[in-house]
């Protein structure tokens, strides 16, 4: 699905904050992406859902060169990829049900279409009850299963979540990890970033990229 070869980045003519980067996002894989803070681990994210250009090297995204994408070409692909951001981006004016059903809205969708979907996918990340309230009166842990529910709601062949447990206490991090594990053995590909080692621990069959130093280890 997404192929790095020899990927570098730089910032005007700093040293380069990423060197060498390669590696595969394989097809129903799931993937920590790990290593301490500042290491790289939004800034390769950003990398692989093309909101930023590398320096040097090539990057391929399902099939294709992503240095030779035109805009429309590029944003058909990014729709084949789920986003969980850092600071879950939910729009405070609208409710819970109309920002996971965002997505669709603007893709010019009739709610007719895809309510019961929504409804449903809202209920399986626990909030069934809370789909009609605003942002302001969610808790942290409800705005980030909404904010999962949203990039979820595309049906994506690819996720991304950066730091998805980041702000809620560990059981509820195992809980979306679960949810997580449930989405790939649907068959979608799973990369989360993350730096908290004892969580991963409990997913012992999930690989390791490792960033440190600008460079990006392997550990299956």
């Amino acid at each position: 699905m997404v192929r790095f070869e020899n990927v570098g980045l730089r910032y005007g003519m700093g040293a380069e904050t990423l060197t060498d980067i390669s590696f595969a996002i394989e097809r129903q894989s799931f993937q920590f992406l790990t290593g301490p803070s500042g290491a790289g681990k939004t800034t390769l994210l950003r990398l692989v859902l093309l909101s930023l250009k590398p320096t040097r090297g090539f990057i391929t995204m399902f099939g294709r060169n992503a240095a030779t994408l035109d805009k429309d070409a590029m944003t058909a692909l990014r729709r084949r990829i789920g986003v969980v951001f850092q600071d879950f981006r939910l729009l405070e004016h609208l409710t819970t049900y109309e920002n996971v059903a965002l997505p669709l809205r603007v893709q010019g969708k009739e709610e007719a279409t895809y309510r019961a979907e929504v409804i449903e996918l809202l209920k399986w990340v626990g909030l069934g009850e809370r789909m009609h309230v605003h942002p302001a009166t969610l808790s942290g842990g409800e705005k980030q299963r909404a904010a999962i529910a949203r990039a979820l709601i595309m049906r994506p062949e690819l996720l991304l979540a950066d730091e998805p447990t980041g702000n809620v206490d560990p059981s509820l991090a195992r809980r979306l990890l679960r949810l997580f594990m449930e989405l790939h053995k649907s068959g979608t590909s799973v990369v989360i970033a993350t730096h908290d080692l004892a969580l991963m621990d409990q997913f012992d069959g999930a690989r390791r990229l490792v960033l440190g130093d600008g460079r990006l280890h392997i550990y299956d």
